[in-house]
């Protein structure tokens, strides 16, 4: 629960990861008998996340291209994470992104994990009132902002996998039969690898685009499917070690969005070798 909490308000593994060890830390040290231990390690870890979120906006401000979150990277038959990986897609995360941090905490506390408004009033440290409007707003324009990918999980794979040997064989007429019109791909390069600086739309020129990547001449080339966040993805390693982890957003039997992670900071965490089968 900790985890998900600071993942969902950071985008960041690596971040969350910290903080549930710095929430861990605060635990063993408090010398006071606490009456909900729940409540007092869900309050650490959002407010800890939200200090954490505060001093990254400036960080995000100046950031070069799309920013993307870190990805949560499991094997295709993994179950580990499959719950918190299902309902945390990298598209929710980019939703979430647009909230401030109050309607952010607000939205994970209560829509993800089911707080009441009074303790979500409890861990801020502000009015229930205050807390039910936050709430509100920040439930009104997720519903407003987040795509419905709804399709099955087997439609998605086999949409994914299609997808994939078209780019490999540079079929473009297939690949636009399996895009959407309207498909939009997001590269986050963070400035430190080449990536594209604003999103691509529309499927001709997303097509060219992949095509373009494809065509560049990477060393020691691989690529397996994985579950990227829950949804199918691709793994793409270069000399055995991870270049470009993508994730493909499916609606009605079409990508509908592309997701494309390459900032080599935000994938210290992805290891091919701890990821089973190719």
């Amino acid at each position: 629960m900790l985890f998900g909490i600071a993942y969902r308000m950071l985008g960041s593994v690596a971040d969350a990861e910290d903080l549930v060890q710095d929430t861990w830390i605060s635990w063993s040290q408090a010398t006071a008998q606490v009456a909900n231990p729940g409540g007092y390690l869900a309050r650490t870890v959002t407010n800890l996340s939200l200090n954490r979120l505060r001093s990254a906006v400036v960080q995000r401000e100046a950031y070069v291209g799309p920013w993307l979150p870190e990805p949560l990277v499991t094997a295709p038959d993994a179950s580990a994470d499959a719950e918190l990986a299902e309902a945390v897609s990298l598209a929710m995360l980019v939703v979430l992104e647009s909230l401030s941090p109050l309607e952010r905490a607000v939205f994970v506390l209560k829509e993800v994990f089911a707080f009441s408004y009074k303790e979500i009033a409890e861990v801020l440290e502000r009015g229930e009132a205050a807390v039910r409007q936050l709430g509100s707003r920040a439930r009104a324009h997720v519903q407003a902002r987040d795509a419905r990918y709804d399709a099955p999980a087997e439609t998605r794979r086999q949409v994914t996998d299609e997808f994939l040997a078209a780019c490999v064989g540079g079929d473009l007429n297939r690949m636009l039969e399996l895009l959407a019109p309207d498909v939009t791909a997001w590269t986050d390069g963070g400035g430190k690898v080449r990536a594209a600086l604003r999103p691509v739309h529309g499927a001709d020129n997303v097509a060219r685009f992949i095509l373009g990547i494809m065509a560049r001449r990477i060393p020691d080339f691989g690529v397996r499917a994985v579950l990227v966040n829950g949804q199918p993805g691709l793994l793409v390693t270069s000399e055995g070690r991870t270049d470009t982890v993508a994730c493909f957003e499916v609606a009605d039997d079409r990508v509908a969005a592309i997701h494309l992670v390459r900032n080599p900071d935000k994938l210290t965490h992805v290891r091919p070798a701890d990821l089973a089968g190719d």
